[in-house]
């Protein structure tokens, strides 16, 4: 019987190249399946994720902009929290679409019909496991970013019974990702491969999905620190099961430095012709040493200049004001970094983006151990190294020394500080740890003083309501009010009064203000 799914976070046909979950029958032969083969799904399944979260929409006119690492040099209408509805239906539906294609991935090698055939491309089990720790990296991104949603039926789309997906409670879903994760963790046999071919991230590696999985474990804790007390038991069965011990660990896909397989930084420039990016004001003064005298705030290590600057920065004095109005754009760009000219690092065709780095998990550790010195100073050492070699630079032992001797000894503060800088490019988590954490302080407050031109003071003043803090969360796609409207209209109906806001809190988000720095359970 040929029936239509009308839900559409998986209704959109091979838009990935790999695999389809439309409720469709007709024309298809029962007795000779199509399948694409595991190693080939998992590889389009891995570019399909980097490609729609690394890029200059999701990131570059989203996250990186909520997290202020960049901003707009033309029309800052997204810097100011204007959200673009076809871009927000379109990235709901992409990054589900990578969901569903993980689930295939597992489904291949579970299901008694497909896995023996797909055991030549890796243990089943092993690639079970990489595709969920995968499918929870990227699940987790999506509940930062919306709240509250769908999970828990997605995988039953396909069935007679599921036509519509439930919105699954933030909070029981990241229970759910959780137990997930441990599952994921337990199956994995260290002595066999997870992938013979097609895993871009870690050439099939199976023990270093291992430490992935574990390190994003670690993570998805600290997330919950100010709420549920059971996080750092969370932290120490990762720890004991084996996290990442180096930069050589860390989570990251590299982009083809030939054909047209390249980074979506370099595309949204030299292929689109378009100039629409810089570093931001704010970013630069935190790792210029400079205080943001105009909003009266200091500098955890004031005068100290960051080694990462050369590299974020491009070495230039001057960050583009966040957050000023679009008229004021073009004056306010003079002078800041012209990345289609200077072509940084990060615009390569090439480029390394990190999905979790070292650096970020020592930081975590750091938190976790209260706030420990060790951790944190070699949490500082990763994050220089790391950087520096994505780069296709170096520094120099004695300037790190030198650097971590001015920032000095770990405290709350300099411990976010310092993760942040390391998640540069990395939107998504930092734009979480700014709402988990309260820190940065220089991360611009609607209200605050951005510029002066003329005399007169230039303000954030954003477009959209969000009770004088940086934005708490997106809206909910406009699609999903008619596609999946009953689970829609519940969901919101839990949000702040009642309404599909840009204000309402994660449920790991307990400040009271916005300058507020909640204590760890």
């Amino acid at each position: 019987m040929k029936k239509a799914l009308k839900y559409i976070l998986l209704s959109v046909l091979f838009l990935t190249g790999m695999s389809s979950c439309i409720k469709e029958d007709t024309n298809m032969d029962p007795n000779n399946p199509q399948e694409v083969p595991s190693n080939i799904l998992m590889s389009g399944a891995e570019k399909w994720i980097m490609d729609n979260v690394y890029d200059v929409w999701f990131s570059g006119r989203q996250c990186l902009l909520y997290a202020q690492y960049w901003a707009q040099r033309n029309y800052t209408e997204e810097d100011r929290y204007q959200i673009r509805e076809s871009t927000n239906n379109g990235y709901f539906n992409y990054l589900y679409m990578g969901i569903a294609n993980l689930l295939k991935v597992e489904y291949l090698n579970t299901d008694p019909e497909f896995a023996p055939g797909n055991s030549a491309y890796g243990l089943n089990a092993n690639q079970i496991a990489a595709a969920k720790i995968l499918k929870i990296w990227l699940m987790q991104i999506i509940t930062d970013t919306w709240g509250s949603v769908p999970y828990s039926e997605v995988g039953k789309l396909e069935s007679d019974e599921i036509y519509y997906a439930k919105y699954d409670d933030q909070k029981e879903l990241y229970n759910t990702l959780l137990a997930e994760l441990d599952e994921a963790i337990g199956m994995i046999d260290e002595s066999e491969p997870a992938f013979t071919s097609g895993d871009v991230i870690y050439g099939g590696d199976a023990s270093k999905w291992k430490k992935f999985g574990n390190s994003l474990k670690c993570r998805l804790a600290i997330h919950i620190s100010k709420v549920d007390a059971s996080w750092k038991t969370k932290i120490a069965e990762a720890v004991a099961s084996g996290v990442f011990e180096s930069n050589d660990d860390a989570a990251a896909y590299t982009y083809s430095a030939s054909g047209s397989d390249y980074c979506k930084f370099y595309e949204g420039f030299y292929e689109d012709g378009r100039n629409d990016f810089t570093i931001t004001k704010p970013f630069v003064q935190l790792l210029a040493g400079e205080a943001d005298e105009m909003n009266g705030k200091s500098h955890p290590w004031a005068g100290t200049k960051d080694p990462r600057h050369a590299l974020f920065a491009s070495g230039s004095a001057k960050g583009m004001p966040y957050g000023a109005p679009t008229a004021n754009s073009q004056v306010l760009r003079t002078g800041t970094p012209n990345w289609y000219s200077g072509h940084p690092a990060h615009l390569n065709q090439n480029f390394k983006v990190p999905l979790m780095t070292y650096a970020e998990l020592l930081f975590i550790l750091s938190e976790y151990n209260g706030f420990s010195d060790d951790e944190f100073q070699a949490g500082i050492d990763a994050s220089l190294e790391y950087w520096a070699d994505a780069y296709g630079s170096s520094i120099s032992q004695e300037d790190a020394d030198a650097y971590k001797n001015a920032v000095g000894s770990a405290t709350e503060e300099k411990v976010a500080v310092q993760k942040y800088i390391d998640l540069w490019l990395n939107g998504t988590e930092a734009w979480t740890e700014i709402r988990r954490t309260g820190y940065p302080e220089q991360v611009l407050r609607p209200g605050e003083k951005t510029a002066e031109l003329n005399g007169n003071a230039i303000t954030f003043e954003p477009l959209s309501d969000v009770k004088n803090d940086i934005i708490a969360r997106v809206k909910y796609p406009t699609n999903e009010s008619t596609l999946n409207g009953a689970n829609w209209k519940e969901a919101v109906a839990k949000l702040d009064d009642g309404t599909n806001n840009y204000y309402t809190k994660m449920f790991w988000d307990v400040r009271k203000s916005t300058y507020d720095h909640p204590a760890n359970k």
